[in-house]
């Protein structure tokens, strides 16, 4: 079924899009990092729509990401499951590997362990603000029924679901009379040939290089 009874989706803006959170490589999309509510609340069933922040110019108010929840998991059996290893960052490998989300774990002791990454500090050391924010939801989303448009992002009606300038994200019912539900099964339609595959690079994907501070915003 294509959309739950008693789904949800949840719509936020995506402020930076190296193609990190969200992270759409190796046939799955997936949400291991930034907006902690997100994380914490959604259930598999829920949809999940990413329209491009201010800062991005040509994807700006337009859909970059529509994926549906089919699995949700803590740091740790995401670490594990060797269907992800592929997402473990290798900040010396390729763009993709470079962007790896599966960053945390716990060691024996029950403490976090940060990898070498995206949200760590230039010389790979722990950046404890991202570390703090990614962790305060123990919770990875993943998608195998995506939309990643990247930077050809596509117009939807954000109007009528009452998507405005928002600081974190909007939670919208996919009841029967919701336009949500007709934004989500017009892009099944129309792009399903392109379900689960990368249609375009992501905005930023020529930064890959570099690290960010959820804190400050900065670019390193």
């Amino acid at each position: 079924m294509l959309i739950e009874p008693s789904s949800i989706l949840y719509a936020y803006a995506i402020t930076r899009d190296f193609g990190f959170a969200p992270n759409p490589f190796h046939g799955f999309c997936t949400l291991a990092t930034c907006k902690p509510g997100i994380r914490n609340t959604a259930k598999v069933g829920d949809w999940i729509l990413g329209v491009g922040g201010a800062n991005l110019k040509n994807a700006k108010k337009k859909c970059i990401l529509l994926m549906k929840v089919t699995e949700k998991m803590s740091f740790d059996d995401y670490w594990d499951d060797h269907r992800f290893s592929i997402k473990k960052p290798a900040r010396n490998g390729s763009r993709v590997q470079v962007l790896g989300d599966n960053i945390y774990h716990k060691d024996k002791n029950g403490e976090w362990i940060q990898e070498d990454s995206h949200h760590s500090n230039p010389d790979g050391s722990f950046n404890m603000t991202n570390l703090y924010r990614d962790t305060k939801a123990n919770q990875v989303l993943i998608s195998d029924h995506f939309y990643y448009f990247g930077d050809k992002a596509i117009e939807v009606d954000l109007g009528s679901i009452g998507y405005n300038r928002i600081r974190n994200y909007k939670k919208i019912s996919l009841d029967k009379s919701n336009p949500a539900k007709k934004i989500i099964e017009e892009i099944d339609i129309k792009f399903h040939s392109d379900k689960n595959i990368i249609i375009s690079d992501p905005c930023q994907f020529s930064d890959f290089y570099k690290r960010v501070d959820q804190g400050t915003g900065e670019l390193y």
